[in-house]
């Protein structure tokens, strides 16, 4: 495999410390080498491999099976590393600052990454893609798409190798749930320790269709969690419900709490067909799509099953809160503060934090948060939350 360049990047950010040991971020990201797909797809889909290139105004923008992406353009890709930063949009109009110039430290070689953790008191980073979350909801071929992942996943897993505190999960493709499963088997030889899925498919169908059985199989054979992660989303995923796009735009609050609706309703599909009592040893993460939601999901599913006729044509053996309490873990985002609240009621080992670093509505500034979040557990809960939950959830 080629040796990874490692970019000149920005100095470290000022930096804030975890005040309680044995810290995990279950959901941490890093920034793709640019010519990743090129160097680390296989051979006969080099020629549609993802390029990051300028368009008729320098600006950077992905180019995706040949042709120019529809919705990462005109700058856009210079802001995936842009952590807070007031001046997002000056950002995207600026060709002088690129994706490579814009990536912050640590988000793009794996010892500058280990400077990041020692420096806010974090042992492990569980990391997933970014420009991987991007490409998915454009590419229509599952053959181009399974080629995609597997090119991410060889370069992933060879950025994690030099230390076991960076922990690679492999990028999964439903488009083709055979192939993807067979991918899962091959990532976690190459060291991955779970795998994560986009919240659709280009045929709409549901996660928990039988169709995705092969996938849930091997994540259940191997023994690593298979996560729900946002992802970019065709158009037709959002519905018109609010009219033209000059409605949409205003809608900044409602888009900030709808974007993980995807993951939240894909979610459910697995209660809705009966996978966790097919695979009863199935894992399943929900990533960056809040936690606080989750006490009103599970309450209204388990009223639903419970005491309405509804719920006596749901395949499920027992209440969906059962499988929560079983099978399913969620993260949070260090803000949230009804989270020591719900794990009173389902079980602190159910939940996660993370950090969702080195992403646009990240900041350095989150330990803050988290350090509080952590406080207001009991203190025989605050190590497993902020470490041990994840540590076994991966097998760490």
């Amino acid at each position: 495999m080629p040796t990874v360049a490692i970019p000149a990047q920005k100095p470290m950010h000022t930096a804030h410390r975890v005040e309680v040991d044995g810290a995990v971020d279950a959901d941490g990201h890093i920034l793709e080498p640019p010519d990743l797909w090129v160097d680390y797809i296989d051979p006969q889909y080099r020629d549609r491999a993802l390029r990051i290139v300028p368009d008729e105004q320098g600006l950077e923008e992905l180019q995706l099976n040949g042709v120019r992406s529809q919705m990462s353009r005109r700058g856009f890709v210079s802001t995936l590393g842009s952590m807070g930063a007031p001046d997002f949009m000056d950002i995207m109009k600026d060709p002088d600052r690129t994706y490579l110039t814009e990536a912050p430290y640590g988000s793009m070689d794996p010892g500058q990454r280990l400077d990041v953790l020692d420096a806010e008191n974090i042992d492990i980073a569980i990391l997933y893609t970014t420009v991987g979350l991007l490409w998915e909801a454009e590419i229509v071929d599952p053959a181009l798409s399974q080629a995609y992942t597997t090119a991410y996943n060889r370069w992933i897993c060879e950025f994690c190798s030099g230390s076991d505190r960076l922990v690679a999960t492999a990028h999964l493709s439903l488009s083709d749930p055979e192939a993807a499963a067979r991918e899962l088997r091959r990532a976690v030889r190459a060291g991955a320790k779970g795998g994560y899925v986009a919240p659709f498919t280009h045929d709409g169908r549901p996660l928990g269709h039988p169709d995705n059985s092969p996938v849930f199989a091997a994540a259940q054979d191997l023994g690593v969690p298979l996560a729900i992660h946002p992802t970019f989303e065709p158009q037709w995923t959002k519905g018109t419900r609010m009219g033209s796009w000059e409605n949409v735009k205003q809608l900044r609050l409602l888009a900030s709490v709808q974007g993980a609706d995807g993951v939240r309703h894909q979610f459910t599909t697995l209660f809705d067909y009966g996978v966790f009592d097919q695979f009863p040893e199935l894992k399943i993460l929900v990533l960056e799509s809040g936690a606080g939601w989750i006490g009103y999901w599970l309450d209204r599913m388990d009223a639903v099953y419970s005491h309405t006729f509804i719920g006596g044509a749901v395949p499920l053996k027992n209440p969906p809160s059962h499988y929560f309490r079983t099978q399913c873990w969620i993260s949070c985002d260090p803000d949230e503060r009804t989270i020591p609240a719900l794990a009173d009621r389902y079980g602190v080992d159910r939940f996660l934090w993370a950090s969702d670093f080195p992403h646009a509505d990240h900041t350095p500034e989150y330990v803050h948060d988290l350090n509080e979040l952590v406080s207001m557990f009991r203190p025989e809960d605050r190590r497993k939350f902020i470490g041990g939950n994840a540590r076994s959830l991966f097998g760490l």
